[in-house]
């Protein structure tokens, strides 16, 4: 059973863009799916609330805040999204559940130095090394400044970063109705679907 978390100490980055996206993939492949929100924003939850009910379905992980179990038994795939700030003891028990580690960056030199330190930590707390950390790098606008400063500071890190995704109106719409790009029409959110590609083969690897 793969656990994905998707994590990083700040806030706004587009964590549970990831994570809702991330267990639409799992369950338009006919995985039985479940998603954990241990952020105090409760953003997974809220958008699964809004999941029409004749998608595929994706169940709800009851996370306590408190302690972090393993989910029930007949799930084959999780997707956890967790807090900002998240450190310490909370940390570790999340590092022990986890398979995979997707770490989302936005271009901005304040979220890149606190990435920075976050990615030594989880290096350090990783159980084994079967554990893999990756980086997707979030809302990223091609011929800035920012992009420039990012791909820079990803250039130097020991980490694979598995791409990009674009600064586009259609995750929000998509949240909004609890839906992800493989609950619709292919055809109108094909350049997103490309970007995914490199992300979904390191999370079915």
């Amino acid at each position: 059973m793969p656990v994905i978390v998707v994590a990083n100490p700040k806030g706004g980055v587009g964590k549970s863009t990831l994570s809702t996206q991330i267990a639409g993939y799992f369950a338009s492949e006919g995985h039985v799916v479940m998603l954990g929100d241990v952020d105090r924003q409760q953003s997974s939850s809220m958008w699964l609330k809004q999941r029409p009910p004749e998608l595929p379905a994706i169940r709800a992980w009851e996370v306590s805040r408190d302690d972090i179990v393993r989910p029930p038994k007949g799930t084959t795939h999780v997707v956890l999204d967790t807090p900002a700030g998240l450190h310490g003891k909370r940390l570790d028990e999340v590092m022990k559940l986890a398979d995979k580690v997707l770490v989302p960056l936005l271009p901005s030199i304040f979220d890149i130095h606190a990435t920075h330190a976050f990615l030594h930590e989880i290096l350090a707390k990783k159980r084994h090394a079967r554990v893999q950390v990756a980086i997707v790098a979030m809302r990223l606008k091609e011929g800035t400044i920012s992009a420039d400063q990012l791909r820079q500071f990803l250039d130097t890190l020991d980490v694979p970063v598995l791409g990009h995704l674009r600064d586009t109106q259609n995750y929000v719409h998509l949240a909004a109705r609890g839906l992800t790009l493989w609950d619709v029409a292919p055809g109108r959110v094909q350049r997103d679907l490309e970007q995914w590609d490199a992300i979904i083969r390191w999370i079915d690897a």
